[in-house]
Protein backbone atom coordinates (compact mmCIF):
# COMPACT_ATOMS: atom_id res chain seq x y z
CA UNK A 1 0.00 0.00 0.00
CA UNK A 2 1.23 3.26 -1.29
CA UNK A 3 2.12 5.75 1.95
CA UNK A 4 -0.73 8.40 2.51
CA UNK A 5 -2.77 6.72 -0.13
CA UNK A 6 -6.42 5.36 0.59
CA UNK A 7 -6.54 2.29 -0.28
CA UNK A 8 -9.38 -0.66 -0.17
CA UNK A 9 -9.49 -2.80 2.32
CA UNK A 10 -7.40 -6.26 0.44
CA UNK A 11 -4.71 -3.50 0.43
CA UNK A 12 -4.18 -3.62 3.89
CA UNK A 13 -2.35 -6.89 5.83
CA UNK A 14 -3.47 -8.72 9.27
CA UNK A 15 -0.76 -10.06 11.32
CA UNK A 16 -2.89 -12.37 14.25
CA UNK A 17 -0.79 -13.02 17.43
CA UNK A 18 -1.40 -14.84 20.38
CA UNK A 19 0.07 -12.78 23.39
CA UNK A 20 2.06 -9.48 22.89
CA UNK A 21 3.23 -6.86 25.99
CA UNK A 22 1.12 -4.61 23.56
CA UNK A 23 -0.39 -4.03 19.98
CA UNK A 24 0.57 -0.60 19.64
CA UNK A 25 4.37 -1.59 20.94
CA UNK A 26 4.15 -4.57 18.18
CA UNK A 27 3.11 -2.65 15.46
CA UNK A 28 5.61 0.18 16.36
CA UNK A 29 8.24 -2.35 16.25
CA UNK A 30 6.95 -3.39 12.67
CA UNK A 31 7.57 0.27 11.69
CA UNK A 32 11.20 0.57 12.87
CA UNK A 33 11.89 -2.51 11.24
CA UNK A 34 10.64 -1.07 7.41
CA UNK A 35 7.38 -1.94 7.43
CA UNK A 36 5.93 -0.03 4.94
CA UNK A 37 2.41 0.68 6.77
CA UNK A 38 -1.31 -0.76 6.36
CA UNK A 39 -0.47 -3.44 8.55
CA UNK A 40 -3.45 -4.48 11.42
CA UNK A 41 -1.43 -6.66 14.39
CA UNK A 42 -4.35 -8.40 16.82
CA UNK A 43 -3.68 -10.21 19.56
CA UNK A 44 -5.50 -12.86 22.09
CA UNK A 45 -4.09 -11.05 25.28
CA UNK A 46 -1.64 -8.24 26.26
CA UNK A 47 0.21 -8.13 29.15
CA UNK A 48 0.95 -4.69 29.05
CA UNK A 49 -1.96 -2.91 27.41
CA UNK A 50 -2.04 0.57 27.85
CA UNK A 51 -4.75 3.40 27.10
CA UNK A 52 -4.60 7.39 27.34
CA UNK A 53 -2.39 9.40 29.70
CA UNK A 54 -0.48 6.35 31.18
CA UNK A 55 -3.67 4.23 32.24
CA UNK A 56 -3.52 0.54 31.95
CA UNK A 57 -5.95 -1.06 29.45
CA UNK A 58 -7.03 -4.47 31.11
CA UNK A 59 -6.79 -6.96 28.49
CA UNK A 60 -8.07 -10.85 29.31
CA UNK A 61 -8.54 -13.09 26.36
CA UNK A 62 -12.35 -12.72 24.89
CA UNK A 63 -11.95 -9.33 23.86
CA UNK A 64 -10.28 -7.65 20.62
CA UNK A 65 -6.99 -5.96 20.68
CA UNK A 66 -5.57 -4.55 17.41
CA UNK A 67 -3.71 -2.21 16.40
CA UNK A 68 -3.53 -0.66 12.61
CA UNK A 69 0.23 1.07 11.48
CA UNK A 70 0.07 3.87 8.95
CA UNK A 71 3.03 5.21 7.55
CA UNK A 72 3.12 8.81 6.59
CA UNK A 73 -0.97 9.03 6.61
CA UNK A 74 -1.53 12.55 6.25
CA UNK A 75 0.39 15.83 6.20
CA UNK A 76 1.27 16.63 9.81
CA UNK A 77 -1.73 19.43 9.82
CA UNK A 78 -4.41 17.35 9.17
CA UNK A 79 -3.57 14.51 11.57
CA UNK A 80 -5.19 15.36 14.44
CA UNK A 81 -8.57 14.18 12.64
CA UNK A 82 -7.42 11.37 12.15
CA UNK A 83 -8.67 9.67 15.73
CA UNK A 84 -12.45 10.83 14.63
CA UNK A 85 -11.83 8.68 11.54
CA UNK A 86 -11.08 5.55 13.99
CA UNK A 87 -14.14 6.15 16.33
CA UNK A 88 -16.49 6.29 13.33
CA UNK A 89 -15.06 2.83 11.95
CA UNK A 90 -15.41 1.49 15.40
CA UNK A 91 -18.63 2.76 15.65
CA UNK A 92 -19.79 1.22 12.33
CA UNK A 93 -18.36 -2.39 13.09
CA UNK A 94 -20.32 -2.11 16.98
CA UNK A 95 -23.10 -1.38 15.21
CA UNK A 96 -23.31 -3.90 12.67
CA UNK A 97 -22.39 -6.36 15.74
CA UNK A 98 -25.66 -4.88 17.80
CA UNK A 99 -27.94 -5.10 14.59
CA UNK A 100 -31.14 -5.75 15.87
CA UNK A 101 -30.53 -4.40 19.25
CA UNK A 102 -32.56 -1.60 20.65
CA UNK A 103 -29.30 -0.55 22.75
CA UNK A 104 -28.06 2.85 21.38
CA UNK A 105 -24.20 2.68 20.11
CA UNK A 106 -22.41 6.24 19.81
CA UNK A 107 -19.03 8.21 19.99
CA UNK A 108 -17.86 10.27 23.08
CA UNK A 109 -15.61 12.69 22.39
CA UNK A 110 -13.15 12.15 20.60
CA UNK A 111 -13.30 8.47 20.15
CA UNK A 112 -14.50 6.46 23.19
CA UNK A 113 -17.52 4.18 21.53
CA UNK A 114 -20.51 3.80 24.10
CA UNK A 115 -23.02 1.32 24.62
CA UNK A 116 -25.86 2.86 26.53
CA UNK A 117 -23.96 5.68 28.01
CA UNK A 118 -21.35 2.30 28.63
CA UNK A 119 -17.97 2.19 27.42
CA UNK A 120 -17.37 -0.55 25.36
CA UNK A 121 -14.35 0.82 23.57
CA UNK A 122 -11.32 2.52 23.92
CA UNK A 123 -8.69 4.08 21.02
CA UNK A 124 -4.89 4.88 21.60
CA UNK A 125 -3.19 6.65 18.61
CA UNK A 126 0.21 7.07 19.21
CA UNK A 127 2.81 8.53 16.45
CA UNK A 128 6.49 8.58 16.06
CA UNK A 129 9.40 9.99 13.63
CA UNK A 130 11.51 7.19 12.50
CA UNK A 131 14.60 7.24 11.97
CA UNK A 132 14.55 7.02 7.90
CA UNK A 133 12.48 9.95 8.19
CA UNK A 134 8.69 8.54 7.82
CA UNK A 135 6.14 8.98 10.31
CA UNK A 136 4.56 6.10 12.05
CA UNK A 137 0.99 6.61 13.43
CA UNK A 138 -0.17 3.01 15.54
CA UNK A 139 -4.17 3.74 15.69
CA UNK A 140 -4.69 1.27 18.66
CA UNK A 141 -8.20 -0.37 19.85
CA UNK A 142 -9.34 -2.36 22.58
CA UNK A 143 -13.02 -3.73 22.44
CA UNK A 144 -14.83 -5.22 25.51
CA UNK A 145 -16.36 -8.30 23.91
CA UNK A 146 -16.88 -11.19 26.04
CA UNK A 147 -14.85 -9.76 28.99
CA UNK A 148 -15.15 -6.24 31.03
CA UNK A 149 -13.05 -4.63 33.91
CA UNK A 150 -14.74 -4.88 37.22
CA UNK A 151 -12.67 -1.99 38.83
CA UNK A 152 -13.60 1.15 35.95
CA UNK A 153 -13.72 4.54 37.33
CA UNK A 154 -17.07 4.60 34.92
CA UNK A 155 -19.75 2.59 33.65
CA UNK A 156 -18.56 -0.26 31.01
CA UNK A 157 -20.26 -2.41 28.66
CA UNK A 158 -19.51 -5.38 26.67
CA UNK A 159 -20.94 -6.91 23.17
CA UNK A 160 -21.65 -9.94 24.83
CA UNK A 161 -24.25 -8.59 27.24
CA UNK A 162 -26.20 -7.53 23.98
CA UNK A 163 -24.84 -10.04 21.76
CA UNK A 164 -25.51 -13.90 22.20
CA UNK A 165 -22.13 -15.43 21.00
CA UNK A 166 -20.03 -12.34 20.48
CA UNK A 167 -16.81 -13.36 18.74
CA UNK A 168 -13.59 -10.73 18.39
CA UNK A 169 -12.63 -12.38 15.42
CA UNK A 170 -16.18 -11.69 13.58
CA UNK A 171 -15.75 -7.97 15.08
CA UNK A 172 -12.43 -7.67 13.86
CA UNK A 173 -13.22 -8.54 10.28
CA UNK A 174 -16.17 -5.55 10.20
CA UNK A 175 -13.82 -3.19 11.47
CA UNK A 176 -10.97 -4.26 8.93
CA UNK A 177 -13.17 -3.47 6.25
CA UNK A 178 -14.85 -0.71 7.60
CA UNK A 179 -11.36 1.11 8.97
CA UNK A 180 -10.11 0.67 5.02
CA UNK A 181 -13.79 2.69 4.07
CA UNK A 182 -13.22 5.52 6.34
CA UNK A 183 -9.95 5.83 6.03
CA UNK A 184 -10.72 6.36 2.47
CA UNK A 185 -13.53 8.86 3.25
CA UNK A 186 -10.74 11.00 5.19
CA UNK A 187 -8.37 10.80 2.18
CA UNK A 188 -5.53 11.73 3.86
CA UNK A 189 -7.15 14.73 5.59
CA UNK A 190 -8.75 15.96 2.33
CA UNK A 191 -12.02 14.59 3.25
CA UNK A 192 -12.04 15.77 7.01
CA UNK A 193 -15.37 17.62 6.30
CA UNK A 194 -17.03 14.09 5.38
CA UNK A 195 -15.61 12.69 8.39
CA UNK A 196 -16.84 15.40 10.55
CA UNK A 197 -20.16 14.96 9.06
CA UNK A 198 -20.24 10.98 9.99
CA UNK A 199 -18.66 11.09 13.43
CA UNK A 200 -21.71 14.59 14.24
CA UNK A 201 -23.81 11.90 13.03
CA UNK A 202 -23.02 9.23 15.50
CA UNK A 203 -22.32 11.73 18.70
CA UNK A 204 -24.36 11.60 22.00
CA UNK A 205 -23.68 14.09 24.66
CA UNK A 206 -24.77 17.14 22.25
CA UNK A 207 -26.37 19.79 24.13
CA UNK A 208 -25.90 18.43 27.33
CA UNK A 209 -23.74 20.06 30.20
CA UNK A 210 -20.70 18.00 30.71
CA UNK A 211 -17.20 18.58 32.52
CA UNK A 212 -13.93 18.29 30.87
CA UNK A 213 -11.02 17.18 33.03
CA UNK A 214 -7.56 18.42 31.60
CA UNK A 215 -3.81 17.93 33.58
CA UNK A 216 -4.38 20.96 35.79
CA UNK A 217 -7.54 22.16 35.38
CA UNK A 218 -11.40 21.23 35.29
CA UNK A 219 -13.89 22.91 33.01
CA UNK A 220 -17.85 23.15 33.20
CA UNK A 221 -20.45 23.84 30.11
CA UNK A 222 -22.85 22.95 27.56
CA UNK A 223 -20.98 20.94 25.03
CA UNK A 224 -22.33 22.41 21.49
CA UNK A 225 -20.48 19.75 19.16
CA UNK A 226 -17.56 19.87 17.41
CA UNK A 227 -15.68 22.35 14.82
CA UNK A 228 -14.88 21.22 11.21
CA UNK A 229 -11.08 20.46 12.65
CA UNK A 230 -12.57 17.98 14.89
CA UNK A 231 -12.06 20.41 18.28
CA UNK A 232 -14.67 20.18 20.83
CA UNK A 233 -16.81 23.47 21.50
CA UNK A 234 -17.84 24.43 24.67
CA UNK A 235 -19.98 27.26 25.93
CA UNK A 236 -18.86 27.80 29.51
CA UNK A 237 -19.58 31.23 31.56
CA UNK A 238 -16.66 32.98 29.89
CA UNK A 239 -17.80 32.04 26.60
CA UNK A 240 -17.03 29.60 24.00
CA UNK A 241 -13.82 27.23 24.34
CA UNK A 242 -12.70 24.70 22.05
CA UNK A 243 -10.66 21.84 23.06
CA UNK A 244 -8.35 19.65 21.61
CA UNK A 245 -7.92 16.79 24.19
CA UNK A 246 -9.55 15.91 27.41
CA UNK A 247 -11.44 13.56 29.58
CA UNK A 248 -15.41 13.91 29.05
CA UNK A 249 -17.75 13.44 31.44
CA UNK A 250 -21.65 14.01 31.28
CA UNK A 251 -23.54 15.43 33.74
CA UNK A 252 -26.01 12.90 34.34
CA UNK A 253 -23.90 9.92 33.70
CA UNK A 254 -20.06 9.43 34.85
CA UNK A 255 -18.48 7.98 32.08
CA UNK A 256 -15.60 9.22 31.03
Amino acid sequence: MAAGKPAAAGSYRHDALDEVVSTNLKAMERAEGGDPGGLWITAERQTGGRARRGRNWVSERGNLYASLLLIDPAPVSAMSSLPLVAAVAVHGAVTRMMAGQAAEVAIKWPNDVLIDRKKVCGILLEGRKLADGRFAVVVGIGVNVGFSPESAPYPVARLADYVAGADPAVLFAHLFEIMAEELSIWDSGKGVRKTVARWRAAACGINERITINLAREQVFGLFTGIDDAGMLKLETEEGTRTFAAGDVFFENNKTG
